[in-house]
């Protein structure tokens, strides 16, 4: 797994000098790489960073791997959906994919570090499952249409006493 962690790097590097000082920066968020795991014989996770959520691709190892152009996407296929992919690369880590999930990340919904890796294992999770197998739960419906308190032509004294006079 030295691939995610030169990734790290890489990203750590960035963040202190190509994204240094600018505004998109969420002041409390640090580089962070959650949740990679093998699948299809690449590393997959999400890489956090003080601008950014990813959804990331690295090769296990050089062989097989797409090095995508700038120009260029791939799409991938997880039991939630199909997802494109951009293509880069960088000298700590070599070549990766990257999916973008959210950019520039809002401080009032993300608030810190716990919450970003918070989100970012739900994503892990939700990729991984079907929309198809979610439940989804409906509020249940009245059985009866709810009584009106005012029923038929409402008088100013009935107005003015909530309905309960003539």
């Amino acid at each position: 797994m030295s691939s995610v962690a030169g990734l790290e790097a890489a990203f750590r590097r960035i963040a202190a000098t190509r994204m240094a000082g600018l505004p998109i920066n969420h002041p409390r968020l640090a580089v962070e790489g959650v949740g990679f795991r093998l699948w299809e014989g690449k590393w997959l996770g999400v890489l956090v960073t003080p601008w950014a959520v990813n959804l990331i691709l690295l090769p296990e190892s050089d062989a097989e791997f797409a090095k995508l152009a700038t120009d260029r996407r791939q799409t991938w296929r997880f039991p939630s959906g199909e997802y494109d992919f951009m293509g880069s690369a960088e000298e700590e880590c070599g070549a990766f994919q990257f999916c973008s999930l959210i950019s520039p990340i809002p401080e009032e919904g993300v608030p810190d570090q716990a919450a970003a890796h918070s989100l970012a294992a739900e994503v892990l999770a939700r990729l991984f499952t079907d929309p198809a197998d979610e439940v989804v739960m409906a509020p249940a419906k009245p059985e009866t249409a709810p009584r009106s308190l005012f029923s038929g032509q409402l008088s100013r004294r009935g107005f003015l006493s909530g309905g309960l006079a003539g």
